[in-house]
């Protein structure tokens, strides 16, 4: 079945700010969750300006501790793959995230995209698709979906708070 969360947010900062801030959003004391962000792979495309950048964040597992009673949810960390393309040209950045545990189970995929407001160039739309499917666990498909639709949509708001704080505090 799967379950869908959709986000836009308008920032009222520049492109270039808004970016600096995303690529050190995590780790942070703000998201006690997200443990670790490590670069594994970052190239310049010589022809185009753009730079790929390929991430893996370590996320704590913040399944409830009753539905990690079944063995292979009971793992200390979840890891998550993000893949950004960084046009500053078309003042624009894609972003494609997965998760990299439980692809047995599940899939979560988030896509997201910063660029240049249309309304005003001096500030940046954010949008973003996220979407998880839970197969392979009988039952308690729907209950991991409805418990993981949950936490993304305060995921989101988290998100959002964060990237406006870090905002504020560089960019006032």
């Amino acid at each position: 079945m799967g379950v869908t969360v959709e986000v836009h947010r308008v920032y009222r900062y520049p492109f270039e700010q808004v970016v600096a801030s995303y690529l050190r959003k995590y780790p942070s004391p703000m998201e006690k969750h997200v443990t670790a962000v490590e670069t594994v792979e970052e190239k310049t495309d010589l022809s185009t300006g753009i730079i790929y950048r390929r991430r893996i964040a370590t996320c704590q597992n913040v399944i409830p501790e009753i539905l990690r009673k079944v063995s292979v949810l009971k793992v200390p960390d979840i890891y998550l793959e993000e893949e950004s393309w960084l046009n500053m040209e078309k003042r624009s950045m894609a972003m494609r995230s997965h998760c990299l545990t439980w692809t047995q189970y599940a899939s979560l995929s988030e896509e997201s995209v910063f660029r240049e407001s249309l309304e005003n160039p001096n500030w940046t739309d954010f949008t973003q698709k996220g979407r998880i499917s839970v197969t392979g666990a009988g039952l308690l498909n729907c209950v991991l979906e409805a418990f993981a639709q949950s936490f993304l949509k305060q995921g989101v708001k988290k998100g959002i708070k964060i990237m406006e704080t870090l905002l504020q505090e560089q960019w006032g």
